[in-house]
């Protein structure tokens, strides 16, 4: 029986609208994408996620990846709180659950840049009972280690949860670490997947 919902943030609860955000400076298709290839695309943007402190030092880095776009790349991330949007139907959907009695978790491959600069589109994360962001911890999805710190740190069983992600790879984790999964496409299919996991929603 399922009785813990566990949640992805971005793209999940939260729009991690990189590419909109990117687009929205004007510097054209061929700058947007040297950009995104040098950043966010980037296997150094992992970095962020698992807790880098040096933002100066992974800057440095973005920009060795692309010198010729240095002034762009540092206006971009000079503050992204424009990055990550809001979803309209996050806060509502949890406190249907919660009504419902369900444990609401989060684990998420999250910044502190992220986490600083975008706390405006977190107003959901007081409704839930705990969770893991990954830079607090120094790891990431899809290590194996942060899915079971997550159920040691608040005493869950695997098989009493169910993880939601829009990656297939970090469900596919959380599945073989026992837990149900699902990976998200929008909020209509994960309701019915999860009412055909028998959560009442």
């Amino acid at each position: 029986m399922i009785k813990n919902i566990v949640f992805d943030i971005g793209n999940v609860l939260a729009g991690w609208n990189w590419r909109e955000y990117y687009e929205s400076f004007h510097y054209g298709p061929e700058v947007t994408e040297r950009l995104a290839r040098a950043t966010v695309l980037s296997p150094l943007w992992g970095e962020f996620d698992r807790g880098e402190e040096d933002e100066e030092k992974l800057l440095s880095g973005f920009i060795a990846n692309d010198p010729g776009i240095e002034r762009e790349m540092r206006q971009v991330l000079g503050n992204i709180h424009d990055m990550l949007v809001r979803y309209d139907y996050a806060v509502p959907w949890l406190r249907e659950l919660k009504d419902r009695n369900y444990g609401l978790y989060y684990l998420s491959n999250f910044a502190r840049k992220a986490h600083v600069e975008c706390s405006h589109v977190l107003d959901f994360l007081p409704l839930m009972d705990g969770g893991i962001l990954s830079y607090q911890e120094r790891l990431i999805k899809p290590d194996p280690a942060i899915y079971r710190l997550l159920l040691e740190r608040y005493g869950l069983k695997a098989s009493e949860c169910v993880f939601l992600d829009d990656t297939p790879k970090n469900v596919e984790e959380a599945v073989r670490q026992g837990m149900a999964g699902i990976v998200f496409r929008d909020r209509e299919q994960a309701v019915g997947e999860l009412q055909s996991l028998g959560v009442n929603i």
